[in-house]
């Protein structure tokens, strides 16, 4: 019998906003849309607001290459202003377990995503991953890391208020 093999997908990020404000946007789980690539078609099923902690399941629709398909995960962990982890219960792979890590650091957060999982098929499913799954993966993390950066940007990148004619 052929076990599917397991990968894992590690991600660090440091985001310069505090640690209480970056865990914040990451406990709203409606701001997983807001830094999901649209060519998913990434939909939240589970009615707003859902309130995180250990034990939650959250349901999602989406669409990879154009087919349709549920996702749902449990919030394995919680730790507020430290960590959680959420585990797919039914879903698109055989394994998805993805822990959230938040430490603080000069100048922010540091961020450390870490996805274990396994796909489906066996060895077909170790021949997708290689030609599409890691890649696609890589492509959505990559959009995360832009969206998260665009949505915490430090207050200092905003565009300053216009100041009136002849004021200092």
């Amino acid at each position: 019998m052929f076990a599917p093999p397991r990968f894992r997908l590690l991600r660090e990020q440091v985001i310069r906003r505090p640690l209480p404000e970056v865990f914040a946007f990451f406990a709203d789980a409606a701001n997983l849309q807001a830094i999901t690539p649209e060519f998913l078609d990434f939909r939240i099923v589970t009615p707003l607001p859902i309130a995180m902690r250990e034990g939650e399941l959250i349901d999602y629709r989406l669409r990879l290459c154009g087919v349709p398909f549920s996702w749902r995960t449990r919030i394995e962990t919680w730790e507020p202003g430290a960590h959680f982890t959420d585990r797919q219960v039914r879903g698109p792979y055989v394994l998805w377990h993805h822990q959230h890590e938040f430490h603080e650091t000069d100048g922010g957060t540091r961020m450390i995503d870490t996805v274990d999982y396994q796909l489906p098929f066996g060895p077909l499913g170790h021949a997708t991953h290689a030609v599409f799954v890691r890649a696609a993966l890589a492509r959505i993390f990559d959009h995360r890391a832009r969206r998260i950066e665009e949505l915490l940007a430090p207050a200092d990148h905003l565009p300053r208020p216009a100041r009136a004619a002849g004021a200092p």
